[in-house]
C-alpha cells in the first residue's frame, strides 16, 4: 500500500497495563465484527433493532463501491458535472453547515494551495476561488461576501467576473443553510437574471431524495443535483458529494482520496491488533480514559495545512460520542502555534489529556533553508542551511521529549505526505476509529439527538 498512514504509540504504552491491553482484545475485535456486520445489515436491509437506529454505517463500503462505478456511476457524473462548473465560474460560494462544511473546509486547506484565493485563476490552475457561508448565522461575515462578490463581479458575460453555488444539506431544513441559500440565490438572481439559463446552471445543490432543498430543485430545475445517499450521516459524509463534488470542482484528485479510504477500510477489516491503525488508535484512547481519566483529547497538528482536519474530527468525535453523559472531549492544537498559549496547561496542567500528534512527514513543496545574514544580529547564522521542516521535527520531537519528562502521554499519527491519497485514508481512519469505540462502549456512534434540541428552540423563538 503506498503511503501508509502509521499510527506509533509507543510513548502512551508506558502509560498501559499490559494486562489491560491483552484483557481488550476480545471486546475490540467485537466491535470490529459488529462494525462490519452493520454494513451488512444496511445493505440487505435487515430489519435494525431499535437501539441502533439510526444505522449511518454506509459510509464503510462507499468509497470502494464508488471507485467500481456503483450508484450510477457517481463518479464520472460527479467529476463531469465539476468540470463543467469549473469552466463557467471564477468564484465557488459553498453553503452548509457541520458536516456539509466541515470535510470540504479540510479538504481545500489540507491540499489546496494555502493561498489559493489569492492567486490569478491561470496561478490556481483555471479552478475557482473558494468562499464558505451558511455555516454560521453572522450578519456582517454575510454581508462581507455578497459586498466582495459586488465588487468583483459586475459582468456576468467575463469568465473571471462570474461565480455560482454549491448548497450541500440533506433535508434543507437547517435553517443556517437554509436562510444562507435563500439570500445568495437571490443575489445570484439579481446578477444573471431571475429564472435565466445562466443562473440555473451555475445552482449545484446537494441534497437527500426527499426534502425542502430537494423542493426547490425541483421548482427551479437546476441540471445537476447530486444525492447524499441513505445510511450516511452528515459528518460521516465527506467522501459522498458533499465533499467530493465542490473537491473535485477545485481540481482534487477525488479517485485518489476513495482509493486511500478504500484501502484504509481494507487494512481495518484485515489485519490484527498491532497492525492495525484503527484498532490500535482506539484501544489506546479508550484504555487512557477507563484506566486513567484522560477524558480529554488533543489532537496536536504539526503545521497549519490540518488544523481544518482536526476541527472535522472534533465534530465527529463530539457528535458521535458526546452522549449519555459520557464522551472524550475533543480539542484541536496547531503546533508550534499553541504551544505559545496551551502549551503551558499541556506541559504543566490536570493529568487529564492524551496529546495525539498528527505529522506529515515530507512537505508538498521544496524545502526552504534559513539563510547566512553578514550581520548575524538575531544570532542565527548558528541554524543557516537549516530548513523549516529540520525546525519542526526538532520542536515536534522536543515538544515530546518534554512530555514524556512530565508523565504526559502522547501518540503520533504520521502521514509520509499530504495529498489527496492520504487524507483519504486520514478521513476513512478517524470515521472508522469513532465507530468502533461507540461499539465497545455501547454508545451508537450515529445520530445526534441534542443537537436538534437548539434548532427546534430556534425556530420557535423566531415563530415558526
Amino acid at each position: 500500500m503506498p503511503n501508509r498512514l502509521r499510527y506509533d504509540a509507543s510513548a502512551a504504552l508506558p502509560f498501559i497495563q499490559p494486562a489491560a491491553l491483552r484483557g481488550l482484545k476480545p471486546s475490540l475485535e467485537a466491535a470490529r465484527a459488529e462494525t462490519v456486520a452493520d454494513v451488512a445489515d444496511l445493505r440487505q436491509k435487515r430489519k435494525i433493532p431499535e437501539d441502533k437506529l439510526p444505522l449511518d454505517a454506509g459510509f464503510i463500503e462507499l468509497p470502494t463501491e464508488l471507485l467500481a462505478g456503483g450508484a450510477n456511476k457517481l463518479l464520472s457524473r460527479i467529476e463531469a458535472s465539476a468540470k463543467r462548473l469549473r469552466e463557467q465560474i471564477d468564484i465557488l460560494v459553498s453553503l452548509g453547515i457541520g458536516g456539509s462544511y466541515m470535510g470540504l473546509r479540510a479538504i481545500f486547506e489540507a491540499v489546496c494551495h494555502p493561498y489559493h484565493n489569492d492567486l490569478t485563476r491561470s496561478e490556481r490552475g483555471g479552478v475557482p476561488r473558494l468562499y464558505f457561508e451558511g455555516d454560521n448565522v453572522d450578519n456582517d461575515s454575510v454581508h462581507g461576501l455578497l459586498q466582495l462578490l459586488a465588487a468583483h463581479c459586475k459582468n456576468p458575460k467575463e469568465l473571471t467576473e462570474r461565480w455560482g453555488i454549491c448548497v450541500i444539506s440533506k433535508s434543507g431544513g437547517t435553517l443556517e443553510t437554509a436562510a444562507a441559500f435563500r439570500i445568495f440565490r437571490n443575489a445570484l438572481d439579481a446578477y444573471y437574471g431571475a429564472g435565466s439559463e445562466l443562473a440555473r446552471n451555475l445552482v449545484v445543490p446537494i441534497t437527500g431524495e426527499v426534502g425542502k432543498l430537494r423542493d426547490v430543485s425541483n421548482a427551479a430545475k437546476y441540471p445537476d443535483v447530486f444525492p447524499i445517499p441513505d445510511g450516511v450521516g452528515g459528518r460521516f459524509s465527506v467522501l459522498t458529494a458533499v465533499g467530493l463534488y465542490p473537491a473535485a470542482v477545485l481540481g482534487v484528485d477525488i479517485e485518489a482520496m476513495l482509493r486511500g479510504a478504500a484501502d484504509m477500510t481494507e487494512q481495518f477489516r484485515s489485519a490484527p491488533q498491532g497492525e492495525n491503525p484503527v484498532l490500535d488508535y482506539v484501544a489506546v484512547c479508550h484504555l487512557l480514559e477507563r484506566d486513567r481519566g484522560l477524558k480529554n483529547r488533543v489532537l496536536s497538528t504539526w503545521g497549519k495545512r490540518l488544523e481544518a482536519v482536526g476541527l472535522w474530527y472534533d465534530q465527529l468525535l463530539a457528535e458521535s460520542l458526546g452522549k449519555h453523559e459520557r464522551g472524550a472531549f475533543p480539542l484541536t492544537v496547531v503546533n508550534t502555534r499553541d504551544l505559545h498559549s496551551r502549551g503551558q496547561q499541556h506541559q504543566e496542567g490536570a493529568k487529564d489529556k492524551l496529546i495525539t500528534n498528527l505529522i506529515v512527514e515530507k512537505p508538498a513543496t521544496p524545502p526552504v533553508a534559513l539563510p547566512k545574514t553578514a550581520d548575524d544580529h538575531d544570532k542565527l547564522n548558528m541554524y543557516a542551511g537549516k530548513t523549516i521542516p529540520q525546525i519542526l521535527a526538532a520542536a515536534t520531537a522536543g515538544t515530546n521529549q518534554a512530555y514524556a519528562e512530565a508523565g504526559r502521554p502522547t501518540a503520533s499519527l504520521i502521514l509520509p505526505g499530504l495529498d489527496a491519497y492520504a487524507l483519504g485514508q486520514l478521513f476513512q481512519f478517524f470515521m472508522l476509529a469513532t465507530v468502533v469505540e461507540g461499539r465497545l462502549i455501547g454508545i451508537n456512534p450515529y445520530g445526534q439527538p441534542g443537537v436538534e434540541a437548539y434548532k427546534k428552540k430556534t425556530v420557535a423563538n423566531l415563530g415558526g
